[in-house]
């Protein structure tokens, strides 16, 4: 029985392990629960107090920041979008540290020279996420749509389509998605419309 307890430790060892080299915080707290949970299975077992002490607290902190995490997911109060200039430093400076993904989701962006709106969404002192739009009338078209992989867990998208006025304030009644981009719109209240020929279907979404 104690080699099977050793395999156990191991495998706790190896779940923290893999929890460390996660990019999102959500996913990163909860493997790491799953592995300190285990270890603590192991250290009961093999009668290793101070370890299993030490894995107690570990699992503790993991369930409260989650709960935090959970509770605080979708309150306005979480995110700010900061209205800035397309041209701005902060943007410059987010396309050039993110350009390979950023092209990735949006092939065909080009740059932000012909976009009309620009808002950085902030959790606190942290940049969470980028939007670029191009307007035409009261509509404006997505030209990015980014956030950092390490919110990708939560709802800022959540935030700046639903509970931000940001769209009001600038005169925009409808958003529409550009070609390709993220596949979380429709479950954030967008609605699917035909695209052109040849086209993947975009979304568009009314600003209340």
């Amino acid at each position: 029985m104690g080699g099977v307890w050793e395999i156990i430790g191991w495998i706790g060892s190896g779940i923290v392990v893999v929890s460390m080299m996660q990019q999102r915080i959500t996913r990163l707290r909860l493997v790491n629960l799953v592995g300190c949970l285990v270890s603590l299975a192991y250290s009961v077992a093999i009668g290793a107090w101070p370890l299993a002490g030490l894995n107690a607290a570990l699992s503790t902190i993991q369930i409260y920041h989650l709960v935090k995490l959970w509770r605080t997911r979708d309150d306005a109060r979480t995110y700010q979008a900061v209205v800035t200039d397309p041209q701005a430093e902060i943007v410059d400076y987010l396309l050039e540290r993110h350009g390979s993904e950023i092209r990735g989701f949006f092939p065909a962006f080009r740059g932000p020279e012909d976009s009309t709106n620009a808002f950085v969404v902030m959790n606190g002192d942290e940049v969470v996420g980028l939007v670029l739009a191009t307007r035409e009338g009261d509509v404006a078209e997505l030209d990015v749509d980014f956030v950092l992989p390490a919110y990708r867990d939560f709802t800022p998208g959540q935030f700046v389509f639903g509970r931000s006025s940001v769209w009001q304030e600038t005169g925009v009644r409808k958003v529409r998605t550009a070609v390709g981009g993220p596949d979380y719109y429709e479950r954030i209240g967008f609605t699917k419309v035909a695209g052109t020929l040849g086209e993947d279907p975009r979304f568009e979404l009314a600003i209340q």
